[in-house]
């Protein structure tokens, strides 16, 4: 895990609202971009960030881009955060 990279991708409003909205379940990309009043391109940026972060999986279908949460990021962030507070 890239922990500099997720910190980064988890930084951004935008992404973390795709975030909170994959928690929801997996959406389309045209699902996620009419939540935003942002470009196709600049939705599309924040989705690359975030995947190539780890934190959403893609899987196309037929015409379709559909993107879902990568869970196992989010629980190693949480592991190593929790580890920082140690045996004192």
């Amino acid at each position: 895990m890239a922990i500099n990279e997720t910190l980064k991708a988890i930084s951004d409003p935008v992404r973390r609202d795709i975030l909170q909205m994959l928690k929801g379940g997996r959406k389309s990309a045209g699902e996620i971009a009419e939540q935003f009043n942002l470009t196709g391109a600049t939705v599309s940026y924040h989705l690359s960030k975030l995947k190539s972060a780890d934190l959403i999986v893609e899987e196309k279908y037929k015409n379709f881009i559909y993107y879902d949460l990568n869970t196992s990021v989010f629980e190693e962030l949480l592991t190593w955060i929790y580890m920082l507070g140690g045996n004192k």
